[in-house]
């Protein structure tokens, strides 16, 4: 059996997997999903100090103080800046690291320097007027099914907006991890994304899989994603 740690992407929480976390333990898996600073259930949290650091360190402190090891570390859009940053710290932990639908950001990146431009334009925009939070896109922008629209505006919360500003660090860890996938949800036009799958499919070491549904693959596919996350483990 295997040690999932799951990482939600932006203005999400870690009650985004939850259909995913039920079906894994369900099949004997020990499985972690954190809500990271400042968002969902720690809304109270925000501040202006958040930042990517801060949501890579909340990932690193649970898979230390759980002592895990041969770690499935999983990141949702968001989330691939997270977990590359997790590597750094802790790569001889992981044995498996899957990005869904998410960043592969390089060294010296910024979050809003992959973003789409809608919101590029809008982080430019927040920071002017010195906000310390951008809100959610709705449910539908993500492209989640119909019958669980309602239920995901309801769950987003405002993103702490200093993540998006923060260049990471990398020095190649991520690459030393001895399995890597990403997962591409198909239905939901991403450019970066495209970049990124048609960058690492072939690339020595990684594997990568479509699904056909919106953004949020965890809510919409949860039994084909736990088909993949198996299989990676």
């Amino acid at each position: 059996m295997s040690n999932f740690v799951l990482v939600h992407g932006a203005w999400h929480g870690g009650w985004c997997w939850q259909r995913v976390v039920e079906r894994l333990k369900a099949r004997g898996h020990t499985v972690f999903a954190p809500t990271m600073t400042g968002l969902a259930e720690r809304a109270g949290e925000m501040s202006r100090a958040i930042n990517l650091d801060t949501h890579v360190a909340d990932i690193v402190g649970l898979i230390e103080r759980e002592n895990l090891r041969d770690v499935v570390l999983v990141g949702h859009s968001y989330g691939g800046w997270v977990i590359s940053g997790v590597a750094e710290k802790v790569g001889p932990r992981l044995a498996s690291m899957v990005f869904l639908d998410a960043f592969v950001p390089e060294d010296g990146q910024r979050g809003m320097d992959l973003t789409p431009p809608e919101l590029q334009a809008q982080i430019k925009k927040l920071v002017a007027e010195g906000a310390i939070s951008r809100p959610s896109p709705s449910a539908e922008w993500f492209g989640v099914n119909e019958k669980d629209r309602a239920w995901v505006d309801s769950m987003t919360t405002p993103q702490p907006l200093a993540i998006a500003l923060q260049p990471i660090k990398l020095t190649g860890a991520r690459e030393r991890v001895p399995k890597r996938s990403y997962i591409r949800a198909t239905a939901t036009a991403n450019p970066a994304f495209d970049k990124h799958r048609a960058a690492l499919n072939g690339r020595p070491g990684w594997r990568v899989y479509d699904v056909p549904c919106g953004h949020d693959v965890m809510i919409d596919m949860p039994d084909r994603l736990v088909e993949i996350l198996e299989r990676e483990a």
